[in-house]
């Protein structure tokens, strides 16, 4: 499951925010600009990480994701799963240049099983570039570039078939 839905969200296909398949429920889930670990606990007891890499990638192994971010050498690279009540509702895929981890941005490898979230969002320096929402299939994703304390990292989500984001729009 977690390597098919990391398949699957590297296969996203971005589209504009005006596209027209791009309905008023789906936009408010995928232009959400709050925590979504946040949004996801108005929709269970407990949300949760499952950790499945986390390690430096060099820049040769970064695809389009390269031409968001500075040309580093090497970016660390985290992916997970955030499940809800222990379904996983999300796969997610986080880059950040070596050149960010400095300072107190060091503490994005220290993350472990925490959610990112609730570390970006503690975080007063934190602005948002871009959101851009994408479709694999049925399923829908999204991708930003965050700053802390100016310095880039990006984020892609991939929305998982038990998501409540798909509850919304039936």
């Amino acid at each position: 499951m977690s390597q098919d839905a990391l398949a699957q969200l590297r296969a996203l296909h971005w589209l504009p925010a005006s596209s027209p398949l791009l309905t008023a429920p789906l936009l408010d889930w995928l232009m959400e600009e709050d925590s979504m670990t946040r949004r996801f606990e108005q929709h269970c007891q407990q949300v949760t990480v499952q950790l499945v890499r986390e390690a430096f990638i060099d820049a040769g192994e970064l695809q389009e994701e390269g031409d968001l971010l500075p040309a580093d050498q090497r970016f660390w690279l985290r992916e997970i799963l955030l499940c809800g009540d222990g379904v996983p509702w999300l796969a997610g895929r986080t880059l950040v240049p070596e050149s960010t981890l400095n300072g107190p941005e060091q503490m994005l490898q220290q993350l472990g099983t925490r959610p990112l979230g609730r570390y970006l969002f503690a975080d007063s320096t934190l602005t948002r570039d871009f959101i851009d929402p994408g479709q694999v299939g049925a399923l829908w994703g999204r991708r930003s570039r965050l700053r802390l304390s100016g310095k880039p990292l990006l984020l892609t989500e991939l929305f998982l078939p038990a998501s409540p984001l798909y509850r919304a729009l039936d």
